[in-house]
């Protein structure tokens, strides 16, 4: 027995270090697993990072309204929207802040879990409640968000209220409770301009509201006297939403309940979009898509299919777009004539037209395949027109070049077109005129840069009378690249 013991005991020693190798494997094994589901909730702020998702697994259906009734205690009412359900850590890790200020546009907050509108009298309040785990930790905060995407115009804002456990009570109760995320942004400010409406709101709601695919609520501030804004750009707000727009100020007693709720919109830059901040990596091209969807004007055709409306042996359709008082053309039947002569067949649009019915004017310069006009609202037209059109913008005197590219060449290469800067001589000015060639206005702009009187002198005193014979080589140009 004893030599069979010896004989035997080698191979019993190395099957307990091997079951005592495997015990310890597996206890490592969980320990890991147990670890990486403490971190499996998402942070506050990743729509501001420039993320999407919809972390709405096992809510409710798109839509759906619950009433406040069998709901646990207050604070506990909404999980953490992408919590897994196996965590068992009670570590977790420090609440991020749900407002970011930083930058030098847009202030922007974005909250998961337990979030609550209410109007006020003079302004409309967004509660956050942390998570339950995250509660006796957290800290009270709040932020005033001048929910547009410009810092310095003036709307009306909202406060943004980051509850901790002593200030719990100051929740209001659900009434109504939404499955779907919303976006709360303000109206107002300079959106009476066709191009700050586009600039300040559209493309930065499309940018923020885009991701969540319709399934989102938008709330409005400020929308009291902003009725027609809503009316105006029907379409493009049912393409980003499959609800009705809710006027957040006059909700009375309603308080609404999201998992996600954002507040404020993501404004990179005038009436454009920087793609590596961008959910999804949006940017202008997918926003003139998007919007000529949203008017129901024709997709693009696969290659190496014609993008434009004109087909060989037809003229090519020029769209002349005429303002009514600042940067006015004064010479407009003159300028006709000459885009007649050189091949072109020319249709005017005045640009109060698209206050009338931006569906109809889409239509229109949908039909062109080069829109012409002074710098000034009207050109925000362009997106309207189809792939590989060309936009000629005419830039007026006084050193106006860096507005013309940023505010429109730029967003226009953006958007897969063609872009023409047509800069005219001083001669070509009505301030020529008035104040002579040696006069600072004309021979020194600087100075009224530097005094911050220009915009009085070049962009709400003069006109533009075109030198047709000057610009007819622009006009040839633009030919060239049509049949290119």
């Amino acid at each position: 027995m004893k030599k069979t013991m010896n004989k035997l005991w080698p191979a019993l020693a190395e099957s307990k270090l091997a079951i005592a190798l495997f015990a310890g494997l597996f206890v490592a094994a969980v320990t890991f697993l147990s670890v990486r589901t403490q971190f499996a909730v998402r942070g506050t702020n990743a729509l501001l990072r420039g993320s999407s998702g919809d972390g709405g697994a096992g809510l409710p259906a798109p839509g759906e309204e619950t009433s406040d009734h069998a709901r646990p205690p207050l604070g506990e009412e909404i999980a953490p929207a992408t919590a897994t359900a196996t965590s068992v850590a009670q570590v977790h890790p420090p609440l991020e802040p749900i407002c970011d200020l930083s930058d030098r546009r847009y202030d922007g907050c974005e909250m998961w879990g337990d979030a609550r509108t209410a109007s006020g009298v003079n302004k409309s309040v967004v509660y956050f409640i942390p998570p339950p785990q995250q509660l006796a930790t957290a800290a009270a905060a709040t932020w005033s968000i001048r929910s547009q995407s410009r810092k310095i115009v003036g709307v009306r804002e909202v406060i943004v209220r980051s509850l901790d456990a002593s200030s719990l009570h100051e929740a209001p109760h659900c009434t109504v409770r939404r499955a779907v995320p919303a976006v709360v942004f303000a109206l107002g400010g300079l959106t009476s301009n066709y191009w700050h409406a586009f600039s300040d709101v559209l493309v930065p709601l499309f940018t923020t509201a885009r991701s969540f695919g319709g399934d989102v609520e938008l709330l409005a501030t400020g929308a009291g006297g902003q009725a027609w804004f809503i009316g105006k750009y029907d379409r493009v707000l049912r393409a980003l939403s499959r609800y009705d727009v809710v006027d957040l100020d006059a909700d009375g007693d309603v308080v609404r309940c999201y998992r996600h709720l954002v507040v404020g919109l993501r404004g990179h830059r005038d009436f454009d979009i920087d793609p590596a901040r961008a959910p999804n990596g949006y940017d202008m091209l997918a926003f003139r898509e998007f919007v000529r969807a949203g008017y129901s004007l024709p997709p693009p055709p696969p290659p190496p299919a014609a993008t434009l409306p004109c087909k060989s042996g037809t003229k090519p359709r020029l769209m002349l777009i005429l303002r009514g008082r600042t940067r006015r053309f004064v010479n407009e039947g003159a300028i006709m004539d000459a885009i007649e002569r050189a091949g072109f067949e020319v249709a005017c649009m005045n640009e109060a037209a698209s206050w009338a019915d931006v569906g109809a004017v889409a239509r229109e310069v949908d039909a062109c395949d080069v829109l012409v006009g002074a710098h000034g609202a009207g050109l925000t037209n362009m997106v309207f027109l189809r792939a590989g059109a060309v936009v000629v913008q005419v830039i007026p005197w006084g050193k106006m070049e860096p507005y013309g590219e940023g505010f429109f060449g730029a967003p226009a290469a953006h958007m897969g077109l063609r872009h023409v800067a047509y800069i005219i001589a001083a001669e070509e000015s009505t301030l020529y005129d008035k104040y002579g060639k040696d006069h600072p206005v004309i021979a020194d702009p600087d100075v009224f840069y530097r005094n911050g009187s220009n915009a009085k002198f070049y962009w709400r005193e003069q006109n533009i009378r075109l030198n047709t014979t000057r610009f007819a080589p622009t006009l040839q140009m633009v030919k060239r690249m049509l049949r290119e």
